[in-house]
């Protein structure tokens, strides 16, 4: 049970639990992302704490991967539902206010395989996933912005990146999409997602192979 304090004037705190009780629900895999995860600072988030705090907060099989903020877990619980007990176990143990994004072990697949840049050098190639539909307004005009010496192409809630040289010298990076498109996102390399999917399958159980929605 998290507590912070309520907006109403008559009470001095508000309690939400991070663990609610869904024992009829199927157990599910998801793919949890953190956005802005550093090494130090307000955004510190260890490892191995998190993996604590999560199992604290009821998510089982818990596996980190890298220091970049890449969670396996499991969960009787729905997207949004994980999203809320993730940041608020984050928040409630560490102290950080974390951007959650997540995605099934099928949707993480379909991303790697909707890539538009097949045959470019792996190293170059970035994904962007958008924590929700941005406006068609502004992707409309995403779409027409000149990326080049750089290839921007959106694809569902993924925004693919094809950099001409390094990721660090083009201004095209998780920030100025998320200016862009007023949704928040978080950006992965080709090896980390690789290493996603792979990780994932790992633990995946048979009746998700055909989960579906939004990629």
């Amino acid at each position: 049970m998290l507590c912070a304090p309520a907006r109403e004037q008559w009470a001095s705190y508000q309690c939400v639990s991070v663990r609610p009780a869904l024992k009829s629900n199927p157990m599910k895999t998801y793919v949890i992302l953190l956005r802005g995860v550093t090494p130090s600072g307000k955004n510190k988030v260890p490892m191995a704490e998190l993996r604590v705090a999560l199992g604290e907060a009821g998510l089982t099989d818990v596996r980190t991967y890298i220091q970049s903020g890449n969670v396996i877990a499991k969960s009787r619980l729905d997207h949004p539902e994980v999203r809320r007990s993730v940041h608020a176990a984050i928040e409630h143990s560490l102290g950080a206010d974390i951007t959650v994004i997540t995605r099934s072990p099928e949707q993480i697949r379909r991303v790697m395989g909707r890539n538009p840049f097949p045959g470019a050098v792996a190293s170059r190639v970035y994904f962007s996933l958008l924590a929700s539909p941005p406006a068609p307004r502004l992707l409309h005009e995403l779409r027409k912005i000149a990326f080049s010496p750089d290839a921007v192409k959106v694809v569902g809630l993924t925004i693919y990146t094809l950099y001409a040289t390094k990721h660090s010298d083009s201004r095209f990076n998780n920030n100025y999409f998320e200016r862009k498109l007023k949704v928040s996102a978080t950006t992965r390399n080709f090896n980390t997602m690789s290493r996603l999917v792979e990780l994932s399958a790992s633990t995946m159980p048979s009746h998700e192979a055909g989960s579906s929605g939004p990629s």
